[in-house]
């Protein structure tokens, strides 16, 4: 009796199994569903790149067909000392987009963050001047979009050079070079590999101050001859904002100006505001408080319906200027590798993206697949 209890067991076990990998098996792929869209990526950190957790390898492989690099090519992680270049993650994530056929972006080339000290200094250690910094630049760029020609797609060229207001933002590049900084970087940019899409990055790009200055400076590089190709729009967003009116606007002004227009870095904070300021600035940090982090073992029903009608709106507006939008790419794979764990708060538990932290998909995930259906 026991024996026929137990074998009874065995083949529930079994038929569980095979019924959860069924499941899995017929669970759509984010970039078959989008297909005939716009392309669906993610951005990879070096653990990633490297294979160390094949789970997450699968995820990616699976539902993505465009990859950016997170850090690895970013001036500190690929250029720490001025005579030393580190290409080893770097290599991996071209390598890693080339087996698998995806469309590659290189991020970033200049950006004010994530850039060592020494650019910006004179063999004393005062500001170097404008010949100098132009020069290192030059030679940052033509080494790094060299070394990928051909095998990168797209490249960030200059990232977050704008204030939400629409003034330049007042980075060393711009203190020493002056704002033709922006223009110099998408001119080496062109000649170190002539094929390779250029795009401008930033956040909070559904702010009409910051939407006219980048009007502004497309129409200056195009005046002077210097090629852009598109528009990174960051989706750094919360459960109630941007207002995707805004977005909107954005959206259809920048595929006005013939550009491609990426929604880039997309990933959605359930959590409370720890300042009025919305966007990505990456020098904001706050003290973590109990209130701060209201689900650190777990996101509520409740919550996560909320973060699934929202990326359901949101994704439905990306469904309806599919014409205008080339590529929608996630800011990481899934939760537990999100930066927003840990920016503006320290230590915080968030949920911003499609899967959980064991890589399964959030019912926000089924939310985004019946937008690209028209049910949402």
């Amino acid at each position: 009796m026991k024996q026929v209890k137990w074998s009874i067991l065995f083949a529930a076990a079994i038929l569980f199994v095979q019924t959860a990998r069924s499941a899995e098996k017929e669970e759509p792929a984010l970039k078959d569903v989008f297909e005939g869209k716009f392309r669906v990526g993610a951005s990879l950190n070096a653990d990633q790149i490297h294979g160390k957790i094949p789970s997450e390898t699968s995820l990616v492989v699976k539902h993505f067909n465009t990859i950016t690099a997170e850090n690895a090519m970013k001036w500190e992680s690929i250029h720490p000392k001025p005579e030393e270049y580190t290409f080893e993650t770097a290599d991996a994530f071209v390598e890693f987009g080339q087996k698998n056929k995806m469309f590659i972006v290189g991020h970033t080339l200049v950006w004010h963050s994530q850039t060592p000290r020494w650019v910006f200094q004179n063999a004393e250690g005062g500001p170097a001047g404008r010949q100098m910094l132009l020069q290192r630049m030059k030679e940052h760029i033509e080494t790094v979009v060299g070394r990928y020609k051909g095998r990168v797609h797209a490249w960030d060229v200059v990232n977050e050079a704008i204030e939400a207001d629409g003034s330049l933002r007042k980075s060393p590049w711009l203190q020493i070079i002056g704002p033709d900084y922006i223009a110099r970087a998408f001119e080496f940019a062109h000649a170190a590999d002539p094929e390779a899409e250029l795009y401008y990055n930033d956040y909070d790009e559904w702010k009409p101050g910051k939407r006219q200055t980048i009007v502004s400076l497309v129409n200056e590089l195009r005046e002077k001859g210097i090629r852009i190709d598109g528009i990174g729009m960051q989706g750094h967003w919360g459960l109630d904002y941007p207002e995707l009116e805004e977005v909107e606007k954005s959206i259809e002004t920048f595929a006005a100006l013939g550009l491609k227009v990426m929604i880039t870095e997309l990933d959605v904070t359930v959590l409370p505001h720890a300042s009025r300021q919305t966007g990505a600035e990456v020098g904001q940090n706050y003290e973590l408080r109990k209130e701060l982090n209201p689900w650190p073992d777990g996101l509520p029903d409740e919550m996560q319906e909320k973060l699934a009608s929202r990326y359901a709106d949101i994704f439905a507006l990306f469904c309806k200027h599919a014409d205008k939008i080339d590529r929608v790419t996630f800011w990481n794979v899934h939760d537990g590798n999100s930066w927003r764990n840990n920016w503006p708060v320290r230590g915080r538990t968030d949920y911003p993206l499609l899967f959980d932290r064991q890589g399964k998909p959030k019912p926000a995930f089924y939310a985004v697949i019946k937008t690209a259906k028209g049910t949402n």
